[in-house]
C-alpha cells in the first residue's frame, strides 16, 4: 500500500501538481518544477511578508467656503514591524508633511499611526501603532558592512495597498551616496537592480536568507519609471538611528559645534578643507581653540581656520566633516584636529559634546 501511494504521488509531481500530505507520521512537501533556489525565495517572501506594511497618510484641509475640514490622500509607501511594541519603520519621505496617518497590517486591518521619531537627514521616521503584539512580525535585521557586489537582493513591498509584491536583482554597487529630504547627503548607500518602484519605498530590502539588508528609498530614472538602478538606506544605519528616535524622538549628535562656509565659496579661494564661519559658545571647538571668519578692526575679513584632517582622516570639504561624525562617534571622545590658519598648519585636540 505505502508504495502504490508513493507511485501516485510521484505521478502527481511529474504532472506538475503541488501538494503536501501526511504520510508516515511524516510531512512530505513538494514544489514541482521548482528550482532549489525559486524554494528559497518562495520560503522567505513568504517568511517575512507578514513584517511588510502599507502606509498611506493624508493632510487635512479647510474648506474657507462651508468651513468643513477634509482629508486630501498626500502619498503612500511602505514600512516594516521594528518590535512588539508596534513600532514601524519607513521613509521620511513617505510620511512628510502628512496630518493623518494609518498603517494596513498583513491581517488587512487598518490602524491609526502616530510620529514617534523622525531623521530627515537620514531619510528615516518610525511610527507607532497600538495592534495586538500577535499579529506584529517584527523583521529579521541583518548587516550591511559586509556586502558585496553580485550577492542576491530581494525587494518586498505593499503598494498600494493591493497586496504584497516581490521583486528580485543582487546588490550592483556600494558606496553610493544620495540627497536626503533635508539636502544632507546620505552616505554608503546600497544600489540594487530589484525593482523598487514608488509604492516600495520604506519596504525592505533582503539577503537571500531573509534578513534586512536596507531599505528601500528611491529610483534613479529620469521618467520616473523604474530604469534598473534602486536605492537603498543601509541597515547598519538603520540600526543606529532607530533606537534613538524610539527613545528620544530625533538623533542625538556629537560635534565640534561649528557654522562653515559654503563649500563654493571656499572653493573660490582655492583651497581644500572645511572652513570654519563661526563657532558656538562653550561649545567644543571654542574650547579648542578654532577661530571663526571675522573682521578686523579695519573692517577686512579674516578667514575662519581651515580644518583639513581630523583623526587622520582628510577632510577636502564640507561633506567630509559631516560624513566622520555621523559614523559613531560619543559624547565625550576626544578628537586630533589638523587645520590651516593663515596659510600655516596647526593641531589641536577637541572633546565631543551633544549639539
Amino acid at each position: 500500500m505505502r508504495f502504490l501511494v508513493k507511485n501516485i504521488l510521484s505521478s502527481f509531481a511529474m504532472a506538475g501538481v503541488s501538494f503536501s500530505l501526511l504520510l508516515g507520521g511524516g510531512a512530505i512537501s513538494s514544489y514541482a518544477g521548482l528550482s532549489p533556489e525559486e524554494q528559497t525565495t518562495i520560503e522567505t517572501f513568504e517568511r517575512v511578508s507578514p513584517s511588510v506594511v502599507f502606509i498611506k497618510n493624508a493632510s487635512v484641509q479647510w474648506d474657507w467656503f462651508s468651513t468643513d475640514l477634509y482629508e486630501i490622500p498626500q502619498g503612500a509607501g511602505s514600512g516594516f514591524v521594528w518590535d512588539k511594541e508596534g513600532h514601524i519603520v519607513t521613509n521620511f519621505h513617505v510620511i512628510y508633511q502628512a496630518d493623518k496617518i494609518e498603517v494596513v497590517l498583513s491581517d488587512h486591518n487598518s490602524y491609526p499611526a502616530r510620529v514617534a521619531g523622525i531623521s530627515p537627514d537620514d531619510d528615516l521616521a518610525v511610527l507607532k501603532i497600538e495592534a495586538p503584539a500577535a499579529i506584529l512580525s517584527p523583521i529579521s535585521v541583518g548587516s550591511s558592512k559586509d556586502l558585496k557586489v553580485g550577492q542576491r537582493t530581494l525587494s518586498i513591498g505593499n503598494p498600494f495597498g493591493l497586496d504584497y509584491s516581490l521583486t528580485t536583482g543582487v546588490v550592483s554597487a556600494l558606496g553610493r551616496s544620495m540627497r536626503s529630504v533635508s539636502g544632507r547627503k546620505i552616505h554608503d548607500v546600497i544600489q540594487t537592480d530589484a525593482a523598487i518602484n514608488p509604492g516600495n519605498s520604506g519596504g525592505p530590502l533582503l539577503d537571500s536568507s531573509g534578513n534586512l539588508i536596507g531599505m528601500a528609498t528611491a529610483i534613479y530614472s529620469p521618467s520616473g519609471a523604474y530604469a534598473g538602478v534602486g536605492f537603498a538606506i543601509p541597515v547598519d544605519i538603520v540600526k543606529r538611528v532607530v533606537p534613538q528616535l524610539i527613545r528620544h524622538g530625533r538623533i542625538k549628535k556629537v560635534g565640534l559645534g561649528v557654522v562653515l562656509v559654503p563649500d563654493n565659496i571656499r572653493e573660490r579661494m582655492g583651497m581644500d578643507g572645511a572652513m570654519i564661519l563661526n563657532v558656538l559658545k562653550n561649545s567644543s571647538a571654542s574650547q579648542a581653540g578654532l577661530q571663526p571668519t571675522r573682521k578686523n578692526y579695519f573692517g577686512q575679513i579674516i578667514h575662519g581656520d581651515v580644518i583639513i584632517s581630523i583623526n587622520g582622516q582628510p577632510i577636502t570639504g564640507n561633506e567630509d566633516l559631516t560624513a566622520f561624525f555621523e559614523k559613531d562617534k560619543k559624547e565625550g571622545e576626544q578628537v586630533n584636529i589638523k587645520f590651516l590658519r593663515n596659510g600655516k598648519e596647526y593641531g589641536t585636540t577637541a572633546i565631543l559634546k551633544e549639539l
